[in-house]
């Protein structure tokens, strides 16, 4: 999928070693990491990532369970249950999608020690992207594609510390402290707007 495939190429040109992807039709692992540019390349051809030699086909339950450090379910809601939340391997989940995780699981990856980082911040980037078009629209002064990049990283990532100060200093998750951060704003711009603008 879009998130998916853009996540991947984007953590594969940092660096990281890719060991499993799925589809609609299903996934595919491999621990010694995926060729991702040739795998790129055998979606393009094929749309799919089946029968991509060099990997082992697998479930896309079994795909939310493989061993690795972090988890992107990043298409599909409801996809991380109380059923399954006991077998995730990864020990961060980064929700791509919105609502991928059930809230009954939820508890069950914080008694584990799994960090999540919740759909309301992590997949953000987009809206705020749309954000600048808009902003670059009204002015009619458009930015290159590196300075949206680069606002883009220091939004994200004011964001993400913001709301990881505040689950700190209130002891909660990282998905509440967002709630609460987003209401916060919220009820502070109604308050300064008032009720009928």
């Amino acid at each position: 999928g879009n998130v998916g495939g853009v996540a991947a190429r984007l953590l594969h040109e940092a660096g990281c070693r890719l060991v499993a992807v799925s589809d609609v039709r299903g996934g595919i692992y491999n621990g010694a990491g995926l060729d991702m540019p040739r795998l790129l390349r055998h979606v393009r051809e094929n749309k799919y990532v089946e029968g991509f030699p060099g990997a082992d086909r697998i479930t896309n339950a079994d795909l939310l369970t493989a061993p690795c450090d972090i988890l992107i379910p990043a298409a599909l809601q409801g996809q991380i249950t109380p059923e399954n939340a006991e077998r995730v391997r990864a020990a961060i989940v980064v929700e791509g999608a919105n609502g991928p995780t059930l809230p009954e699981a939820d508890p069950i990856l914080a008694r584990r020690g799994i960090f999540v980082v919740p759909d309301l911040l992590a997949n953000a980037g987009g809206v705020t992207a749309s954000y600048f078009e808009w902003v670059q629209d009204l002015q009619l002064y458009f930015w290159s594609e590196a300075q949206i990049n680069e606002r883009l990283r220091a939004l994200m990532t004011g964001a993400f510390a913001e709301v990881r100060a505040l689950a700190a200093s209130r002891g909660v998750d990282l998905r509440r402290a967002a709630y609460m951060l987003g209401v916060q704003r919220v009820a502070e711009a109604k308050r300064l707007r008032g009720l009928f603008p």
